[in-house]
Formats: structure tokens, sequence, C-alpha cells
């Protein structure tokens, strides 16, 4: 309907909030839960359904034992959040009434062949000593002691062993997307899907976001937003190095339970299907699922459990992970623009504890102290 003497940017609806986070996957999400905690009014601005989302495609592991091995930071910074997982998760549950299907009785990543697992040991070792940066309880376990920690489970004769973390767990990632999203709204945040941010300016000492569906306005922007990030960093003057990196996942038939624990590569959900992953595959943004990487998956998982070559496969799916050029998170404030951030990782649902429960409120006091600053885009300068 058309009005006289009235401008068609006149008719776009304006919502004033305290912090904008662009980003309604697991990272944005729980910034979000974190800032309303807080006190903060919030809004959270998510994309298209076609948009490429890493949080639907995710492994849904809480992974400690291979997190930070050139940043002992990030290792320290894992085992926080392994360690908030369970009372967090609980948190999520009340509010939301999703149970997340949390699983922290360990996690293992099984080495295939003798130089495999000598090669995991010496990476081990190398770790513990640095015990003043390294707190996970990693160890290696030989054949034998794997075969007391899976009874009744027949491994491939190709299994040397296994690495294990008894901090390590898992969850249903889509369990806990939805939690997060339920408890945002519950909290009084705005979620607003298909919103996607086209323009950032900043007038005074507020920040305008332009979407398809308004104008929003705050005077603390937070940007989450995975793959849709670089073009949207670099308009507040940062520098978002991210690249993507393909994972495809194999999904079994529901069997009966046989793992009691979370695996790297291998791991049974609550219902009873096995969700095998994931390939490591630099194709751009390409996410087609494909043969040949389905096969190589249930091939090595075969080697593992020979018992899953007669499981039928029920889908395959492929994601694209979120990678900066370390694999290390990147926290990022603007100096050209007080009050904007920069926040990505490819381990968000890991993370997802200390991003609500530490992350959020450090950025609300207004500037990320010290103990953030191995996370800070400096790395990446020339």
């Amino acid at each position: 309907i058309m009005f006289p003497h009235v401008h068609s940017f006149d008719l776009i609806m304006t919502h004033t909030a305290d912090v904008i986070i662009i980003g309604g996957g697991v990272v944005g999400a729980a910034l979000a839960v974190g800032c309303l905690e807080q006190g903060a009014r919030v809004h959270v601005l998510d994309g298209d359904d076609t948009d490429l989302r890493a949080a639907r495609a995710n492994f849904g592991l809480i992974w400690v034992q291979s997190k930070g091995h050139a940043m002992p930071a990030y290792a320290r910074w894992t085992r926080s959040s392994a360690d908030l997982w369970p009372k967090f998760s609980a948190g999520l549950t009340d509010v939301s009434g999703r149970n997340l299907q949390l699983r922290q009785q360990g996690g293992l990543s099984f080495c295939l062949g003798e130089a495999a697992f000598e090669t995991k040991r010496q990476s081990i070792a190398r770790l513990h000593n640095q015990r003043e940066a390294w707190s996970a309880d990693v160890r290696m376990v030989e054949r034998r002691e794997l075969e007391t920690m899976l009874p009744g489970v027949r491994l491939g004769r190709d299994v040397a062993g296994a690495s294990f973390c008894p901090q390590d767990g898992e969850c249903d990632p889509l369990a806990l997307l939805y939690a997060l999203h339920a408890a945002v709204l519950l909290a009084g945040g705005g979620f607003h899907a298909g919103a996607k941010a086209v323009a950032i300016q900043r007038i005074g000492e507020v920040f305008h976001v332009s979407t398809s569906k308004g104008i929003f306005e705050a005077p603390r922007l937070l940007i989450a937003a995975g793959h849709g990030a670089r073009a949207l960093a670099e308009s507040v003057g940062l520098s978002a190095p991210i690249s993507p990196q393909r994972g495809q996942i194999v999904v079994t038939e529901r069997l009966p339970p046989f793992l009691p624990y979370a695996g790297d590569t291998i791991r049974q959900t609550a219902d009873g299907t096995v969700m095998i992953g994931a390939t490591h595959e630099d194709v751009g943004f390409n996410l087609d699922a494909t043969v040949a990487g389905e096969a190589s998956l249930a091939a090595d998982a075969v080697r593992v459990f020979p018992e899953l070559a007669s499981a039928r496969m029920v889908r395959a799916w492929s994601g694209l992970r979120v990678l900066t050029p370390d694999g290390c998170p990147l926290y990022a404030e603007s100096e050209t623009h007080p009050g904007a951030a920069l926040i990505t990782c490819h381990s968000g649902v890991t993370l997802a504890a200390v991003h609500a429960k530490v992350l959020a409120p450090a950025l609300m006091r207004g500037r990320l102290g010290e103990e953030f600053s191995a996370f800070g885009g400096e790395r990446f300068s020339p």
C-alpha cells in the first residue's frame, strides 16, 4: 500500500536493545543466553534456512583431549567448558523442557595400527610436560584394557588401543540448539529468523543493523555469524580470517547399546543410531555428500568395530567447519568501532558453556580482559 509523502524506509520497524547478536547458531545463541542472564535486552538476528549452518551438521561432541596442542590457553578454556557442561545442560533442560542427552563418561580416540598408537602416545606425553597449561587427564589405553572397557564388543584386528579422556562427552546438538533458542525467547530476548544482516552503521555510539525484518539498534554488537562473518566484520574494522572445511557424517540404523563412551569418529546416540564421522576436506563451500567420503568413513568404522559391516546406513550429510588459520577460537574487539566484537570458532558445542557463562559476561563488562588475549586477532597479523 502506497501512502503519499511517506518513503518506504519510514515504514520499516526499528527495534532497540542493549545487544545485537548476528548469528543464531550454537555460538550466537549461547552468547545471547549469557547476555540475557546479565540483565541485558538482546536481539538475535538469524539468517535464512538456506544459509550455511554448522550447527545443523554437528557431531555433538564435548571434546577436550585434542584441543590446545599449539595453544595452552585453548586447552584450559576447553577444560573449563567441559567442567561447566553438566550444570549448563541441566539449566537448559529446566528452562526448555528438552533433554540434551548429555553423557560425559569419557571419550575414546581409537588408534588403528601400532604406528598410530605410538604417535598418539608421544603427543600425549608432550602435552603432559606442559602441566601448567594442560589440565585434561588424558592417558593411553592399550588394546587389552580397551577390551575390558568395552565388554562383549569385538574390536577389529587393527585396533592397537586408544587415548582416553574422562572429561570428554557428547550431547544431542540439535536438542542443544533448540534449548538455546527456547531459553532466549523465554528470557524475553528477541529471536528473528530470516533477518539476515545486510548493512551495519555506527551512528554516534549506537550500531544500526539493517535487515529485511527492520532496523535493529544497540550500543553493543556481537558478530557470531559463522561463514557469514567475514564481510560483516570488515564493516566494523575487524578481520575474520576464516575458511570452510567440509565434514561428512554417516548415520546407521538403531542398534543395541554397545558403546558407553563418546568417540571422536564413532559415537552411539541415545536412540541407538551410530554416528560415523567426519571427513576433513578442503573443497571450498561445496556441501555435497559424496559416495567416496561415505565409503571411507564406513571402512574405517568397520576396522574399529567389524560388526558394523552388517548395519544399514540410514542417512548421511555434510557440513562446513568454521576454521581460523590455527583452528583455535577468535574473539576480537574493534578498535575503530567500540562496542563491536567478532566471536568465531569451530567448537561451538564444546565451548557453549563458557560462551554463555564466562565470555558473555566479560563482553557485557565492556572489554575483554587479559585472560582472553590469546584468542585475539593480533596473532594473525603479518
